[in-house]
């Protein structure tokens, strides 16, 4: 197995992170030009939040994160018509990049942002945040670091809420509009356009890793 220090092969023509190795943790260093913070937008959908966010804060690297190669591929094309030397598409499934691929204590923030609800009940088991996630998130996160979360599906953000209550070490926030980001997703851009309730929430990690 490689070094996580060689795990990363620099990215020049496109904006994908294309590790050498998927069972070592990536290295910012051949990811970024600049050393700057890291935040990471899991399930990034088409890349109208975290483009945005990446063309409004150079001083800071993003990196998007998206299953799906056709939305994965539009960030990519969004990012290098824009000319953002600060914003990475890695192409995988957020649990697994969380848990095996993220460098521990190097992440600023996360951005979960209206996450398939999975609304049928037998499909709850589908749903993301869970104690194994968490657990990954924690590792992450650097010192003060936080969570992110927005939904509109009520019953789902009371799941999350509860979720960071049974875990020690998490400081939460619930916050209002006039108080969350400029930049929107398209789909809290729909969800407002419809007069939906958007739930929203910092989860700001202050524990030890374990």
């Amino acid at each position: 197995m490689k070094s996580a220090s060689t795990n990363t092969k620099e990215c020049t023509e496109n904006r994908f992170i294309e590790p050498e190795n998927w069972f070592a943790r990536l290295d910012w260093k051949a990811c970024f030009p600049s050393e700057q913070p890291v935040e990471v937008d899991l399930g990034a959908g088409d890349g109208g939040f975290i483009t945005a966010r990446a063309k409004a804060h150079p001083q800071t690297n993003f990196v998007a994160v998206e299953r799906l190669l056709g939305r994965a591929r539009k960030i990519d094309k969004k990012a290098r018509r824009l000319g953002l030397s600060n914003l990475r598409v890695l192409r995988m499934e957020s649990l697994y990049t969380v848990k095996w691929l993220l460098p521990a204590g190097s992440i600023r923030a996360f951005h979960l942002l209206f996450p398939d609800p999975w609304p049928k009940k037998k499909h709850h088991k589908h749903r993301v945040i869970r104690g194994e996630f968490l657990g990954a998130i924690e590792q992450a996160l650097a010192p003060g670091g936080c969570l992110f979360a927005a939904t509109d599906h009520e019953e789902y953000f009371g799941e999350i809420v509860d979720a960071f209550c049974t875990r020690a070490g998490w400081e939460m926030h619930f916050l209002k509009e006039h108080e969350w980001f400029r930049e929107k997703t398209d789909f809290e851009l729909q969800f407002l356009s419809e007069g939906k309730k958007i739930s929203r929430m910092k989860a700001v990690w202050k524990g030890v890793r374990v």
